[in-house]
C-alpha cells in the first residue's frame, strides 16, 4: 500500500459497514485518516476513579467508578423489574437503572467491587443524578465475560485511558476499539514538517505523535504529541496562506495613484471635520497598496462608527481619479441602500458626474441590487459598461455573469465574515487585471483569528473614534426577577422620544408563524428557563407597545422579509425623525447611521451572541447625545448568559469582548464563517490559546513559501497541503 492511500482507505473496509456509517454520519470520519485525527478529548487515569461530584446534566459522559451495591427491585406485582446500581468513587455516587429484559446482564456483571467505563446521558430522578440504560465496559478481570476483560485490561493496563469526542450511537471505547484497527497506518503518515524545521524544533516523529496522542503511556507522551500535532496544524494551514499571499504578489494589477487636483482633493476641501490620526495613518497604507502593480489585499478592520466608510470612500475616489471603477459589495439590501444614500450625501455635488447640477470633476455613483425594477437594473449596467458610473455599490447581485464594468480597479467588501474566498474572487475575476481589494469588517478580531481566518489579506486597524462620538451607558435588566425595571426601561425610551431623540427595539425573532432561522441564529441558551418559551418576536412587541407603554409614539416595524421598498421607506422615515421608535431584527447590526437615535432596548438579549450585541449596541450614540443600551433578558442570574450580558454591559472595548466571545463559542464557528474547510482541519490547535504558536508557525511558513514557493523541495508537504485543499474546496462545494 502506498504511503498516500493508507489513510485514504474507505473504513468501511477496515470496520464493517454499520460502525463505518455512524462514524461517517454522527462524527464526519470517513476514512483511516479521518479516524487517526480524531484524537481524545482527555484522558482518565487507570488508578484513579472518575469525580462523580460534578457532572453535566443532560450530556453525554463516559466515567469510570466501581460498584457500590446492585439491587433488583420488582414491581407491578412481579410483572416489572428494575436494576438499580450504586456506583462510587469515593467522593460522590451516582445510580444507574435498568429495566424490563436489559437487567439480566447487568444484574450478572455488575457486582460490588466491579470497576467499569459507563457511558450514557445524565438525568436527575428524585433529586438523584442518574444515568438510564448505559453502556459499560467492565475494567477488572473477574468478569463472567473473561476473554473481553482480559482485553480490556490489556488494552488500558498500566495507561492512561482515552476518552474520545463520542456520540450517542457510538461510545467512546468502541472508537478506541476502532482506533486500534487503524493504529498501525500511523506508520504510513506522510510528514508535512521539512526536517530542518523538524529537527530544529526537536518535534516527535508523526507517526510517533499519532501513536503517543491515541495510546500514551504518560502525561509527558500526551504533551509530546499535542505538541508536534499543533505544530502541523498550525504550519500546514499558514503555508496554504502564505502561498496564497505569495500567488497574489505575482498578479498584475494597474497602479492607482493620487491625481493632485482631482476627485479625492475635492472631497477633502468640502469635509466640516479634520480626520483623524487614525484614518489618515490607514489611508496611507491603503494608498501606498493602490500604488503598486500588484493587486491591493487588505483587511480594514474598526470598531462601529471608527470611520471605515470615510477610509473606504477615499480610496474609491483615488481608484476614479485613477480612471478605475470601485465596487462595494455588501451583505444585504438594506446595508447597500444604507451605503448608498450616506455615500452619495457624503459626496454631495461630486455623486453628480455627467448629471445636471453635478460638479465636472464628479463622477456617478450607482446602486444595483436583486429587488431593482428591470429599468433601473438596465441604466446601471449601463452606467458600469460604458464608465459613466465610477462608484457602484450593491450586494451579491454584482457577482452576477451579465454585470461588466469599464475598467474595474478597486472592490470593498464590507463585513467579510459574510462572505468565502469564492465570492470574492468571483468578484475580483470582473477587472480586465485583478483589482485592488480592501475588506472591511465592524466585528474586532483577535490577533490569531486575523493570522488564520483572514491570513491571505493584511491588515489595518482603525482603533481610534472620530471626535464627536458619545458615550454609552449599558444596563442588564433581569425582565423576570425584577418586572419594575422593565416598566422603567420604557419609561426611558418614552422620555428619550419626548426629548425630541429616537430609540430601536431589537427581537430575535418577525413572529409571523414561518419557520425563523432568525431565533434560531441567536445564542442558544439552553441554561436558561427562558428558552421554554419561543423568542420574543419584531410583530408581538410593536402591538405590545403601541397599545401599552409606547402608546401616542410613532412606532414602526423593521425586518428581512419585508418588500426592499417597504424597508427602505422605513429607514428613510427613521433617519428623518418622523417615527420615534423602530421595532427591528438585527437588519439594523450594521451599517445604519442615525445620530438623533440616542436609546437601544434588546428583547431576549441572551439569544445574541457578545460580537453581535456589541454591533446592535453601536448603532446609538452617534450623534452628540450620550447613548444607553438596555439588555433585557429572563436569565437566571447565576447563568452563563446573563455573565455573558454582565461582560457586554461593563465594557465598550471590542477587541475585549471578540475575546469573550471566542472563548464562548466553539472556534470552528469562527474558523467556518470565512474560510471554506478550515474547520475541519483544526483538531488540537485553539486559535484561542496557541496565539504564539500560530504567530511562530506563520513566520517560519513565510520563509518557506519565499524560498520555495512551489514546495519542489518539500513534497511531502505539498502532497498533506493538496490534500487539505481538496477537502476543502470540496466541502465549500458541497455548500453550495
Amino acid at each position: 500500500m502506498d504511503r498516500v492511500s493508507a489513510f485514504d482507505e474507505p473504513l468501511k473496509k477496515l470496520l464493517g459497514g454499520a460502525t463505518a456509517k455512524v462514524m461517517a454520519e454522527h462524527l464526519g470520519l470517513h476514512t483511516v485518516g479521518d479516524l487517526l485525527h480524531h484524537y481524545p478529548r482527555r484522558y482518565e487515569e487507570r488508578g484513579r476513579l472518575t469525580a462523580l461530584t460534578d457532572l453535566p446534566l443532560d450530556e453525554h459522559v463516559t466515567v469510570v467508578a466501581q460498584v457500590a451495591d446492585a439491587r433488583v427491585m420488582v414491581f407491578n406485582n412481579g410483572r416489572g423489574k428494575r436494576l438499580e446500581v450504586t456506583l462510587t468513587d469515593g467522593h460522590g455516587r451516582l445510580q444507574l437503572v435498568f429495566f424490563g429484559h436489559g437487567v439480566h446482564k447487568p444484574h450478572k456483571d455488575l457486582l460490588p467491587g466491579r470497576r467499569a467505563m459507563f457511558a450514557g446521558k445524565v438525568s436527575v430522578f428524585n433529586r438523584k443524578m442518574q444515568l438510564a440504560h448505559p453502556t459499560y465496559q467492565l475494567l477488572d478481570a473477574e468478569s463472567t465475560d473473561e476473554a473481553g476483560a482480559t482485553e480490556a485490561v490489556d488494552a488500558f493496563a498500566g495507561r492512561l485511558l482515552p476518552i474520545y469526542p463520542a456520540c450517542k450511537q457510538l461510545d467512546s471505547w468502541r472508537i478506541a476499539k476502532a482506533v486500534d484497527a487503524v493504529l498501525p497506518s500511523a506508520q504510513e503518515a506522510v510528514d508535512p514538517l521539512p526536517p530542518a524545521l523538524r529537527e530544529g524544533r526537536g518535534f516527535t516523529a508523526l507517526p510517533e505523535a499519532l501513536l503517543k496522542i491515541h495510546r500514551p503511556q504518560t502525561k509527558a507522551d500526551v504533551a509530546a504529541a499535542r505538541d508536534r500535532l499543533k505544530w502541523d496544524e498550525a504550519f500546514v494551514l499558514q503555508v496554504a496562506l502564505a502561498r496564497r499571499r505569495y500567488a497574489d504578489t505575482q498578479l498584475p494589477a494597474v497602479a492607482r495613484r493620487p491625481v493632485p487636483g482631482g476627485l479625492l482633493d475635492a472631497f477633502d476641501a468640502t469635509l466640516p471635520f479634520t480626520l483623524t490620526d487614525g484614518q489618515l495613518k490607514v489611508s496611507k497604507e491603503i494608498f501606498d497598496d493602490l500604488a503598486t502593480e500588484h493587486p491591493m489585499h487588505r483587511l480594514l478592520q474598526g470598531e462601529v462608527g471608527s470611520g471605515k466608510t470615510m477610509v473606504a470612500l477615499r480610496a474609491m475616489l483615488t481608484t476614479v481619479d485613477a480612471g478605475g471603477q470601485a465596487a462595494m459589495l455588501a451583505p444585504t439590501e438594506v446595508l447597500a441602500q444604507q451605503h448608498h444614500r450616506s455615500i452619495t450625501e457624503m459626496m454631495g455635488e461630486l455623486a453628480e458626474g455627467g448629471m445636471l447640477g453635478g460638479s465636472e470633476r464628479g463622477t456617478k455613483v450607482v446602486l444595483l441590487t436583486g429587488s431593482m425594477g428591470m429599468a433601473a437594473r438596465r441604466q446601471a449596467l449601463l452606467d458600469l459598461v460604458t464608465g459613466e458610473a465610477g462608484i457602484v455599490i450593491g450586494t451579491h447581485a454584482l457577482i452576477e455573469d451579465k454585470v461588466k464594468f469599464h475598467e474595474l480597479g478597486l472592490v470593498v467588501v464590507d463585513e467579510q465574515h459574510r462572505f468565502g474566498v469564492e465570492q470574492r474572487d468571483a468578484l475580483r475575476s470582473k477587472g480586465k487585471q485583478p483589482p485592488h481589494l480592501l475588506v472591511m469588517t465592524a466585528t474586532p478580531i483577535p490577533r490569531t483569528v486575523a493570522m488564520t481566518v483572514f491570513g491571505d489579506l493584511e491588515t489595518s486597524v482603525l482603533d481610534q473614534l472620530p471626535a464627536g462620538r458619545s458615550p454609552i451607558a449599558s444596563h442588564v435588566v433581569p425582565a423576570k426577577d425584577k418586572p419594575h425595571f422593565l416598566s422603567r426601561a420604557w419609561e426611558r425610551v418614552r422620555e428619550e422620544a419626548e426629548n425630541g431623540h429616537q430609540a430601536y427595539v431589537v427581537c430575535p425573532r418577525i413572529g409571523d408563524d414561518e419557520d425563523e432561522a432568525a431565533g434560531k441564529k441567536g445564542k442558544k441558551a439552553a441554561e436558561d428557563e427562558a428558552d421554554k418559551r419561543p423568542p420574543l418576536a419584531v410583530l408581538d412587541i410593536a402591538e405590545q407597545l403601541a397599545k401599552g407603554p409606547l402608546t401616542g409614539l410613532r412606532i414602526e416595524v423593521l425586518h428581512g422579509r419585508m418588500h426592499p421598498d417597504d424597508k427602505d421607506d422605513v429607514m428613510r422615515r427613521f433617519a428623518a425623525g418622523q417615527v420615534d421608535v423602530l421595532v427591528a431584527t438585527t437588519v439594523i447590526e450594521v451599517g445604519v447611521n442615525v445620530p438623533n437615535a440616542t436609546a437601544m432596548v434588546i428583547m431576549d438579549a441572551d439569544r445574541f451572541g457578545v460580537s453581535q450585541l456589541h454591533q446592535l449596541r453601536g448603532r446609538v450614540g452617534r450623534g452628540s447625545a450620550p447613548g444607553l443600551c438596555l439588555l433585557v433578558s429572563e436569565a437566571h442570574e447565576a447563568s452563563p448568559a446573563r455573565a455573558r450580558l454582565s461582560a457586554v454591559a461593563s465594557t465598550l472595548d471590542g477587541f475585549e469582548l471578540s475575546r469573550i466571545d471566542l472563548e464562548e463559542r466553539r472556534e470552528g464557528d469562527v474558523l467556518g464563517q470565512a474560510q471554506s474547510g478550515v474547520r475541519s482541519s483544526l483538531r488540537v490547535l485553539s486559535v484561542i490559546d496557541d496565539e504564539e504558536v500560530i504567530a511562530a508557525a506563520r513566520e517560519e511558513a513565510v520563509t518557506v513559501v519565499a524560498a520555495d514557493p512551489d514546495l519542489e523541495h518539500l513534497p511531502e508537504l505539498r502532497l498533506v497541503l493538496d490534500a487539505l485543499l481538496d477537502k476543502e474546496r470540496e466541502e465549500y462545494l458541497d455548500k453550495g
